[in-house]
């Protein structure tokens, strides 16, 4: 076989990249599909049982408002309970502070901050409900669940940040036929689902969380005003979705000093809203009925997105039903929503709802008119039954005479899903038909009515829970497609490195006195880092393991550091304590180095086990983030500001210990010196007020500081490889301790080869850069982290500096690897997408834009993976090939390749494995409980993760074909 050149390599490296994005793409797309929705919508066919063979949209959409709406009431047999709804959206706001937990009722501080609202339940005018929100519990899909009844798709957490009109049928849409007048105050994402349905509005964005008291009262600067209008005998529907609520919680979290003050601010606007409508019903303008509701909760820390009880549980508060016995514990599902508010104002319930009429708000019909309710509920779902289930046996009921067996118990039920359904629809519709004979004679008794009412309950419930389940069928061919696309480009990487593996430490190096190491098989960290895969692969197969990855980084990290402290001991057996330590001047005393590092290693790795170890289910298991949170800002700033000068300092001392003199490098030096001062300037000065929407100065200064880091940074990228091998050639620090990169030989035949010299103040670049970044966007608690993580690094990049041939390089790298994944979960990231730190993301940010809080995001949540494929422009400047050229053979291409091509190569390798096991585990786990809580978030970091390391391996790849 041909040996690899630089071009080779660089083309079969991008074509792995290319085909691993493009298999990606082609499994996501197929694997997450929109969930199922019949085309148009609902109108008068609604009313009536489905037909036989039903198939189209027979709405009357052709006829005034005015008409559709009586023609509505005059089908549905259901005069309207309302004229009017006012529906609060109060975001983020858990039920729990409304209505407790474990019927049990809320903590007294939540329940002192809203009096008016707690006796409004107490006194049976309000009734409260937990009320389920589906994950991903974020705002765009939690209000499209509310107004459609439908569960939208997965993906719909990304579609939130780029909310699109919504096409599906909604209440909205039916509000808007029959001709009602709309104003809509709060969240823009309103006007970005529903353009043009509102006769009013004044928007405000709900992403620029800085932002606590604005927000909301842009919301009530219009409420006296639009409550008094006179235009209240139109029917009118408004909606006030405040957001201060979220935002609270983003920046503090449930203990915030802040969410006592906004909760009391919400009851004073629900006691402002309710003596208007108590004033315009004395008024006769009308019945009104008030609805406040959560689109979802939020965890102890403010945030939300995955499916923990606490971001789930979302509130929905009617308030207009009256003589209701409060219930602590009464709970439904988000969905039910949009069914209820549909028949309680006489508009045909949406075609793709999958939601179940709320019992209570139907108790003060007649018993005629709930029945007639629940068979409309009953023929809507039985609707979209027939479009999902082609082969449904009462599809053609009540055309044919499937089933007979009227008096049959439901306890009989008990079959497949689609002959199960069937039965349960259809009992509950002969006793229906059986009560309205008797009641044509008058015989009927309660117990026909509760038995009739409880078997359509049964049928809704069990129709509803399928639904919410389903999902089109998967595209069996591009799911195929995209996993055997995976599959080669993992093959194709591998087999790569394979090939280098062979050629370096084969056939490629003839100099057996170098190689002596090399040469015996597989060494004991080798088959370490191999089982390391194994074991990943292993664990994601396990939901438990998926959701407290991070005690297998750090088992496997810590393993690591022994290992390497077993080299180093072996080392010390083999040579002596004589020449392995310092004994005389002169002496190097690699060795106790070595040792010192090895032992940074462990003990800063240790403490970083400890600083978050939660995870999803364990949150509640005390660890040293927690004991300084409750400790308070008295201990948490101190160790916070030595931890940011301790990182500074290890970062200056690094550029202003390098030899060169030179005016470009003092201005690399320069700048990271002033950026690190303003820096330290925000911590102790602005930080704690950083996400304050007032606070000019400190937002000014991270502007500054973003502006200086990015040219600095660049800068340093772009001139310093030009400039400084014409000044010196000298980069590495003063002491020598580096061995040196080439023999003199290569470096004489190859006078390029001093650019790499370079890459040691890049590298430095990189990494001050970036720890100056979070030391601004993470939270103070996390400081420390990022020193933590430092030490290792630097430690590490010292140690295997100096470790010769003991480990081969791309153990070295896969180990970094390793570092960067339990770094990731020691900053108190997860598998879970609620700890996404959403309030860092607008540090430094005058106006709300969702492309910068985006990379701010991103920044925050891949602080460490990021971290390490940044450290290896470091590691590659320290890193001794001298033993793996040949200098008689040697060409530039050989020495490229040397360089970057396992930096390059071992994290495409590691992650294209892992992506593609994740896949296949995905796929087998597609009908799996946690499919969509756990596995599905857990795919969506191993894309994500994945394309920064495509993207840095490609830009190694350019410059080596260069």
């Amino acid at each position: 076989m041909a040996p690899l050149t630089c071009t080779k390599l660089s083309v079969i490296t991008i074509t792995g990249i290319v085909t691993q994005i493009f298999g990606l793409s082609l499994f996501v797309f197929g694997f997450f599909p929109v969930k199922p929705a019949l085309p148009g919508t609902s109108g008068s066919e609604s009313f009536f049982a489905p037909e036989c063979d039903f198939v189209g949209n027979l709405s009357d959409t052709t006829l005034p408002s005015d008409q559709l709406k009586s023609l509505y009431q005059e089908l549905s047999g259901i005069p309207p309970s309302f004229d009017r709804l006012i529906l609060m959206v109060a975001d983020a706001l858990p039920a729990e502070f409304v209505l407790g937990k474990n019927e049990k009722p809320p903590h007294k501080q939540f329940k002192e901050a809203m009096p008016y609202t707690q006796s409004l339940l107490a006194s049976g005018s309000a009734i409260g409900y937990h009320s389920r929100a589906a994950p991903p519990t974020v705002t765009m899909p939690r209000l499209k669940a509310m107004v459609s009844g439908a569960i939208g798709g997965f993906l719909d957490v990304a579609f939130n940040f780029n909310t699109q009109a919504m096409m599906d049928d909604n209440l909205l849409g039916q509000f808007f036929r029959i001709g009602w007048k709309m104003v809509m105050l709060g969240d823009e994402t309103w006007l970005k689902l529903f353009p043009r349905l509102f006769k009013r509005h004044d928007a405000v964005s709900s992403f620029y969380v800085k932002d606590t008291v604005q927000v909301d009262q842009n919301v009530s600067r219009h409420l006296a005003d639009e409550l008094s209008k006179d235009d209240w005998n139109l029917l009118y529907f408004q909606i006030l979705h405040y957001l201060g609520l979220d935002h609270v919680g983003h920046i503090g979290g449930r203990s915030s000093a802040l969410m006592a003050p906004k909760l009391k601010e919400m009851d004073e606007v629900v006691k402002l809203i309710h003596s208007s409508i108590n004033q315009s019903q004395g008024n006769r303008q009308g019945r009104t009925l008030l609805m406040i509701v959560s689109d979802h909760g939020m965890t102890e820390h403010g945030n939300h997105g995955g499916s923990t009880y606490e971001e789930t549980d979302s509130l929905a508060l009617f308030i207009g039903l009256r003589n209701h016995v409060f219930d602590y514990a009464s709970v439904i599902n988000q969905i039910d929503i949009a069914p209820t508010l549909a028949l309680l104002f006489g508009v045909p319930i949406p075609k793709n709802n999958v939601g179940v009429l709320i019992r209570e708000a139907f108790d003060s019909l007649k018993e005629d008119q709930h029945l007639r309710a629940l068979e409309l509920n009953a023929w809507q779902l039985l609707r979209l039954l027939h479009a999902q289930l082609s082969g449904l046996p009462c599809r053609n009921f009540p055309c044919d005479a499937f089933y007979d067996h009227q008096s049959s118990d439901s306890s009989e039920c008990n079959h497949m899903t689609e002959n199960m359904l069937c039965c349960l629809y259809m009992e509950a519709a002969a006793l229906y038909t059986s009560w309205k004979s008797k009641r044509s004679f008058e015989s009927t008794s309660n117990k026909d009515y509760s038995s009739t009412t409880a078997a359509y309950y049964k049928f809704l419930k069990s129709a509803s829970e399928w639904l919410s389940r389903r999902t089109t069928d998967k595209p069996v061919n591009l799911l195929a497609l995209g996993l055997t696309t995976l599959f080669i480009s993992s093959v194709i990487l591998s087999s790569l490195m394979f090939c280098r593996l062979r050629e370096i430490y084969h056939r490629g190096n003839q100099q057996a006195s170098n190689l002596k190491y090399s040469m015996n098989g597989w060494s004991f960290d080798e088959t370490f880092i191999v089982s390391v895969v194994l074991i990943l692969v292993t664990c994601m197969t396990s939901s438990s393991m998926v959701e407290e990855e991070h005690y297998t980084w750090y088992f496997l990290i810590s393993t690591f550091y022994l290992l390497l402290l077993r080299e180093t001991a072996q080392s010390l057996s083999s040579v002596g304590l004589q020449s392995f330590f310092p004994m005389q001047k002169g002496q190097s005393g690699e060795g106790f180095f070595r040792i010192c590092c090895s032992f940074l290693l462990l003990i800063s790795g240790r403490i970083s086990r400890g600083w978050h170890q939660g995870g999803v289910n364990w949150t509640s298991l005390p660890d040293i983030s927690k004991w300084l949170e409750q400790a308070g800002s008295p201990y948490v700033k101190p160790l916070q500001l030595m931890s940011a000068v301790l990182v500074i300092s290890i970062g200056l001392f690094a550029l202003f210990s390098i030899e060169s003199r030179g005016k470009c490098l003092q201005m690399v030096r320069l700048s990271f010196l002033i950026s690190g001062l303003l820096v330290l300037l925000h911590i102790a000065r602005y930080q704690d007020y950083a996400l304050s929407s007032t606070n000019y100065g400190g937002t000014f200064l991270v502007q500054i500081i973003y502006a200086i880091l990015g040219a600095v940074t660049t800068g340093t990228i772009v001139a310093l490889p030009w400039l400084i091998p014409l000044s010196t050639s000298k980069i590495f620090p003063a002491d020598n301790t580096f061995s040196p990169p080439f023999s003199p030989s290569i470096q004489e035949k190859f006078p390029l080869v001093e650019l790499r010299d370079t890459l040691y103040v890049v590298g430095w670049a990189y990494i001050l850069c970036w720890c100056l970044l979070q030391l601004l966007l993470q939270q103070p608690i996390n400081t420390t982290p990022i020193l933590l993580l430092l030490l290792q690094i630097v430690a590490g990049v010292h140690y295997f500096a100096r470790s010769g041939t003991h480990l081969k390089e791309w153990v070295e790298i896969a180990g970094f690897h390793c570092l960067g994944m339990a770094g990731h979960f020691a900053l108190g990231n997860s598998n879970t997408l609620a700890t996404i730190d959403v309030a860092g993301a607008f540090i430094g940010i005058s106006n709300h834009s969702t492309f910068l809080s985006g990379i701010l995001m991103f920044i925050i949540t891949y602080a460490s993976p990021m971290f390490i494929l940044l450290s290896l422009v470091m590691y590659i400047s320290t890193k001794s090939v001298v033993h793996l050229v040949i200098p008689e053979k040697a060409n530039a291409g050989d020495i490229l390749m040397m360089l970057l091509g396992f930096p390059c190569l071992v994290p495409l390798v590691l992650n294209s494995i892992l992506l593609t096991a994740y896949t296949v585990v995905l796929l087998l786990m597609q009908n799996h409980l946690f499919v969509w809580s756990v596995f599905s978030p857990k795919y969506l970091y191993v894309c994500a993760t994945t394309k920064p390391t495509e993207k840095e391996a490609a830009a190694h790849s350019c410059r080596s074909k260069r």
